[in-house]
């Protein structure tokens, strides 16, 4: 018999990877995007002020609180080179995600500052050798990615020299360093109004990129919330050139409407025009445009006008077929008022909380399984077709009864190995 193990563990892995994708007669056995991953988690970390390990644990709550000026230098030595050719420097904080608007909120927003490489061995802080690689003057935003080259260097650092407009201040941030080698390809921000404000903050509760993780631990996204309490279309439509000139990723959510349709502020065919013009703009710039249905509201001041602004979605998933489908938030919210808060309108904590996993959920099957190969591997018999016989000779072949025409096409856990595993993913592809 052909059949060898290497490990339960390991193919447990591979299982558990596989079938989150699995649909009824197609298997996909493994997204088509290039994991991007944390690579500076629980790094040995660096800085003059403050708790400077709370900046890259694994918990979003707790933030390097620093006093500017002041640095934050991660010692990423241990990282195979590797893995850290090319590296996305990711920093977030709760403010306001721009200064526009009527709620705005600068909470020690980090407003000046350098990012800086170092080529000292691994192990102690190095005083001297830092070259600055990118210098920011006069940020705005409570977020902000950064792709730098660290072929031949083992530390990187940003170093705060002024903070919400200030020369001086606290600065509160966490600091992801994400390995983008092969591309940016796992990077996502949210733009939207106070309800993308709230659902996707990555620090209360499970984020966006812990669900995924969650789904399949071979991804970690870069999550930016770009969400501004009580804009409109409008005011996306006015910024998102500005705003996607400082955005180096792939994924760009457009979720405006509820403030539009609050009253019928701007009426469903300027919300439709707005929103095709950040659409298109998204696409302009080499990105993928991803657009959720509006939430359902309670409040009639909202709710009452939802159907058109809706209908205006749908006209724009016929005309760009490009766009990745979103959550159907305008569904979800009318099978579950109980999730929407006193005002009709936003939602609970808890509503919150949902909003964060279904992004996941649908995301991972709309992006990341979506575009993984069709199950062709299943064919193990060679007649071209994947069906019954395709099972039924695997597993006469273990059970040393028989042997495969196709080794590499039984092979579905990807793991090298032919065992009940690769039968189990069969069986569960058929009869899905």
């Amino acid at each position: 018999m052909n059949t060898y193990f290497k490990g339960t563990a390991a193919m447990l892995a591979a299982l558990a990877a596989a079938l989150p994708c699995i649909g009824s007669g197609t298997l996909t056995a493994g997204a088509e995007v290039i994991s991007n991953p944390v690579i500076s988690r629980n790094c040995p970390v660096y800085s003059g002020s403050g708790q400077a390990t709370a900046a890259n644990d694994e918990h979003y709550f707790s933030f390097w609180n620093g006093t500017a000026p002041d640095y934050l230098a991660y010692d990423l030595s241990d990282v195979p080179e590797e893995n850290r050719k090319t590296v996305n420097a990711v920093w977030y904080n709760t403010s306001t995600y721009d200064s526009i608007g009527l709620y705005v909120s600068r909470n020690m927003e980090p407003s000046d500052y350098t990012i800086e490489i170092n080529a000292a061995p691994g192990g102690d802080y190095p005083e001297d050798g830092w070259e600055t690689v990118l210098t920011v003057a006069d940020n705005t935003l409570s977020s902000r990615q950064h792709i730098v080259d660290m072929e031949g260097y083992n530390w990187i650092r940003i170093n705060i020299t002024g903070v919400d407009g200030k020369d001086s201040g606290n600065a509160s941030i966490n600091f992801d360093i994400h390995d983008v080698s092969e591309g940016v390809t796992d990077s996502w921000i949210f733009f939207g109004d106070s309800i993308t404000a709230g659902g996707m903050n990555n620090c209360y509760g499970t984020g966006f990129a812990t669900h995924i993780n969650q789904l399949d631990e071979r991804y970690f996204p870069v999550q930016e919330n770009g969400g501004i309490g009580g804009i409109t279309s409008t005011d996306g439509r006015n910024n998102i050139d500005r705003w996607l000139s400082t955005y180096p990723g792939t994924y760009v959510s457009i979720a405006y409407g509820t403030n539009d349709a609050w009253g019928n502020q701007s009426g469903a065919q300027k919300y439709y025009e707005n929103t095709v013009y950040m659409i298109e703009a998204v696409l302009a710039a080499g990105k993928i445009p991803v657009l959720p249905k509006i939430p359902y509201a309670t409040e009639p001041g909202v709710g009452d006008y939802l159907d058109d602004y809706n209908a205006m979605i749908d006209r724009i998933y016929e005309e760009y077929p490009k766009i990745i489908k979103g959550p159907d938030f305008d569904a979800y919210f009318r099978e579950h008022p109980d999730m929407l808060s006193g005002d009709g309108v936003h939602p609970s904590g808890d509503g919150y909380a949902e909003m964060r996993r279904i992004w996941a959920e649908t995301m991972y099957e709309n992006v990341y399984c979506a575009d993984s190969p069709a199950f062709v591997q299943g064919d193990v018999n060679l007649d071209g077709v994947f069906s019954i016989a395709d099972a039924v000779m695997m597993q006469k072949h273990l059970t040393g009864k028989g042997s495969l025409n196709s080794l590499e096409n039984g092979d579905l856990c990807k793991d090298g190995v032919i065992n009940i595993f690769d039968l189990s993913l069969m069986k569960k592809s058929l009869f899905a």
